[in-house]
């Protein structure tokens, strides 16, 4: 038996932006950024507030690309494996050409390997790690010396299944885990120079890539699931709207955390009463 999302059971539609130009004068650069996904709703969200984007993905964007100019924004796309070294270096020198400084790095770029742990091959282990933990390592390294001249903000998107263990994601949720260790020790390092080091850590989100595992979910995990996100599944405004957050001059104060998106860790007792 499976059950589908129903519209009982769906997510109330994200408020609009709200009309702030947080990010005005400010240029981001955001990793793995897709038209339908996480890292697009981010790009968008920023773009509303009035920042400049250089986006960096193996593949274009062109959707995304074409709606960001369509509304004035000042965008640049540059290939980038982040996990290339000589990459990275090459995306950040057309970034530093374009705009010629960078205020916010948003880490987003993942890959997602599922499967019973004891099946995974290492080959499939390292490239999730070299993607989701050592990419955004090497990102940060190579950007961390102009974001100090700006006392910039890194942002890095993690994952609820860093906080819990979910079956099948080995791999993915021990990078997300390392993420997490990684945004509270570099933020105590960088912080001298004024630098914030922060994270998300989305549940569900609506997302092409979830959505079709969300169609065959069985009726008793799908309760479970929905017991867990109590204020449903997440979209990915919802994480860019936390995202803009925490990157702006509003969380000048909040540096090492990564913020839960969605996710509530629930211990199935009855309701007390005394």
């Amino acid at each position: 038996m499976t059950a589908k999302p129903t519209k009982k059971n769906s997510s109330p539609k994200p408020q609009s932006p709200v009309a702030t130009r947080r990010f005005e004068g400010k240029v981001a650069v955001i990793t793995g950024a897709s038209v339908r996904g996480i890292g697009g709703a981010i790009a968008k969200r920023l773009s509303d507030e009035g920042a400049s984007l250089a986006l960096l993905s193996r593949s274009t964007p062109d959707a995304l690309i074409e709606q960001l100019r369509g509304q004035s924004t000042n965008v640049v796309w540059n290939a980038c494996d982040i996990a290339d070294g000589d990459s990275i270096a090459d995306a950040t020198e057309v970034c530093l050409r374009e705009f010629g400084e960078i205020d916010v790095l948003v880490n987003n770029a993942g890959i997602q390997s599922a499967g019973p742990f004891v099946e995974m091959d290492e080959k499939d282990w390292r490239r999730v790690l070299e993607v989701n933990l050592l990419g955004v390592l090497k990102m940060s390294q190579t950007l961390l010396p102009h974001l100090q001249r700006k006392k910039g903000v890194i942002v890095n998107v993690s994952s609820a299944t860093a906080l819990a263990g979910t079956s099948g994601l080995a791999a993915y949720g021990a990078a997300k885990a390392g993420l997490n260790g990684l945004t509270e020790t570099l933020a105590v390092e960088v912080a001298p120079q004024k630098v914030r080091v922060v994270g998300v850590a989305p549940a569900l989100v609506r997302t092409p890539m979830v959505l079709p595992c969300l169609e065959h979910v069985a009726a008793e995990d799908w309760e479970a699931i929905q017991k867990s996100h109590p204020l449903g599944i997440g979209t990915p405004e919802d994480v860019a709207a936390a995202v803009a957050f925490l990157a702006s001059s509003e969380a000048r104060w909040i540096s090492g955390v990564t913020l839960p998106l969605g996710w509530m860790p629930i211990w199935p007792l009855p309701p007390l009463k005394s």
